[in-house]
């Protein structure tokens, strides 16, 4: 008993340890994500209302299967470094409402914009589309860029 208590302690401290280091190593020009940004492939709950979320709960978000990424910004703004899956919705292109108005309503989303302030009008024309289940990054990719979490261009 004593044995097995141990060898899970020290699978534990392994996991810890190896998370941490995947975190501190970030490069924000990494083309894949680390597995501690990853984490474990679990579906997410897709959400009745729309969320706002700090930037390592987005993480887990993405992570889901299924969880569809959607930046909002300018196509200028995307190429300059976006979150590595991410399809770019310009939420002040006339053609927004096409875009999601394709979207699938039963579907998880993972929004955001540069700052927050963009992502918010998208999600509240998403949920006027009649989507619900959104996420959205709290102050943008500027608090991805924060938390020290991975960027492809």
């Amino acid at each position: 008993m004593r044995i097995r208590a141990l060898a899970l302690s020290v699978a534990a401290l392994a996991t810890i340890s190896i998370g941490l280091t995947g975190c501190s190593s970030g490069d924000a020009g990494s083309a894949t994500p680390s597995a501690a940004v990853q984490g474990p492939a679990v579906p997410v709950t897709v959400p009745s209302a729309p969320e706002r979320v700090d930037a390592a709960r987005f993480a887990e978000v993405i992570a889901s299967p299924g969880v569809t990424i959607i930046d909002v910004r300018t196509p200028e703004e995307f190429a300059t470094g976006h979150i590595e899956g991410a399809v770019n919705y310009n939420v002040e292109s006339p053609d927004f409402g096409t875009q999601i108005g394709a979207l699938n309503p039963a579907d998880a989303y993972a929004v955001y914009c540069r700052s927050g302030n963009r992502s918010q009008a998208a999600v509240a024309a998403m949920s006027q589309a009649g989507i619900s289940g959104i996420y959205e990054l709290e102050n943008g990719i500027v608090a991805w860029d924060d938390a020290g979490l991975p960027t492809v261009s």
